[in-house]
This record gives C-alpha cells, structure tokens and sequence, in this order.
C-alpha cells in the first residue's frame, strides 16, 4: 500500500472512496491488515498530504478511524470529538478537507456504548460532579434524546435500547447538521463531488455498518 498522490487522489470518486473504507473494516475485523511501510509513507507525505476521505469520529479509545478502517499515513482527515458532533469549528475542519485539500467522503462514525451519550443520558448525575465544560458537552445531546425516548421510558445510560436509540439519531443529527450550516459541504454533495455517510461502529465485534 503506497501513500496516495495528487495523481490518485484525483481518480478516487465518492464511490470508490466508501469503497475503500468498506475494504478495509473487512481487513480489520479479519484481522488482515494491508501490507504498509509506514515509514516509506512518511517520507512519500513529507511535502504534502492527499487524504481521500473526512472522518468525524468519537474520542473514545476504541475508535480510531485509521484502525478500524486499516488506512495509512495521508489517507484519512481524522476529526474527533466526544459524542461525533459537528460545530464551526469542525465544519471548517471538513470544508478545508474536501473544498481545499481534495477529499472525497465525508463519513460521520458514531459507536456503541458511547460514553458521551451516556453522559447527556446521565446529565444530572454529571452536573453534580461539578465540570462546567464537561457539562456544557453532555447536555448538546439533550433535543436529540427527547426526539428518541418514549414516554415513561427510564432516562438512564443503563437502557441500552434507549442509547443505541440515541446513537443512530445522534449520527443523523450530525449529518443533518452538515448539510444545514455548510453551504460549501451541501454544494459539493449535490454537485456530486462529494457523498457524506453515516456509519456506526461495533466496539464489542469491530464492525462497522453503514447508515
């Protein structure tokens, strides 16, 4: 696996990008990874970078984009943040990677078991432990949990329907976010220049199924 070059970079469609992402979960949850010289890939990187694919993932530690999707240096724009949600700054994140630098695919991953959403889940319990910050992250869920909970339905991060419920919603917040407050992202997708996914990862099988 060589690291990709303008030349290539400019041959992959949406299509194919996804292709690749698909590719290689496979190889990952086979537990085959690609033949890779990751310090040829440094040296082939060393004057410029021509990922083809954007992925807003989750700072949990079983997450990695780059992992789970066997990719190498320069392929991936790996964007992460607790709970995989989009705000400017993110959005300006992924508009320089596929406005500015080429990129093909927009993927929003979210994954079971999400500390994050059950964080906003548990959001009185974590108000009482007294992170300002912390706060301020688990309660951005709070619109999205009141769209999936049914009435009577306990309100705690130990109803594991509730939170895959609250999972698969939040990814399509995420991507419905994009689509609002990025003018730039939306136009490239509707030129076709772009596709933007959801996806949704397995922490207990390392699979990742497609939205």
């Amino acid at each position: 696996m060589k690291a990709h070059t303008y030349e290539t970079q400019s041959t992959i469609t949406p299509e194919k990008a996804l292709d690749f992402l698909k590719e290689g979960n496979q190889r990952f949850v086979n537990n085959l990874k690609a033949n890779r010289d990751l310090l040829e890939q440094v040296n082939a990187t060393r004057e410029g970078q021509w990922p083809f694919a954007v992925v807003l993932s989750c700072i949990d530690s079983r997450t990695s984009a780059e992992l789970i999707f066997d990719q190498g240096l320069g392929d991936i724009f790996s964007i992460r943040i607790a709970g995989n949600f989009v705000n400017q700054d993110i959005l300006g994140s992924m508009e320089f990677g596929c406005n500015v630098a080429g990129s093909k695919l927009v993927v929003v991953l979210g994954h079971t078991k999400c500390g994050a959403l059950k964080g906003g889940l548990d959001a009185a319990q974590i108000e009482g432990l007294g992170m300002d910050n912390l706060n301020h992250l688990v309660n951005h869920f709070d619109a999205i949990i009141n769209e999936v909970i049914d009435e009577d339905e306990e309100r705690s991060s130990k109803n594991s329907v509730l939170l895959e419920k609250l999972n698969q919603q939040n990814i399509k917040h995420a991507i419905k976010d994009i689509r609002r407050q990025s003018s730039t992202l939306r136009k490239l997708e509707e030129e076709g220049k772009i596709k933007i996914v959801g996806a949704n990862y397995d922490v207990e099988t390392g699979s990742v199924s497609w939205l």
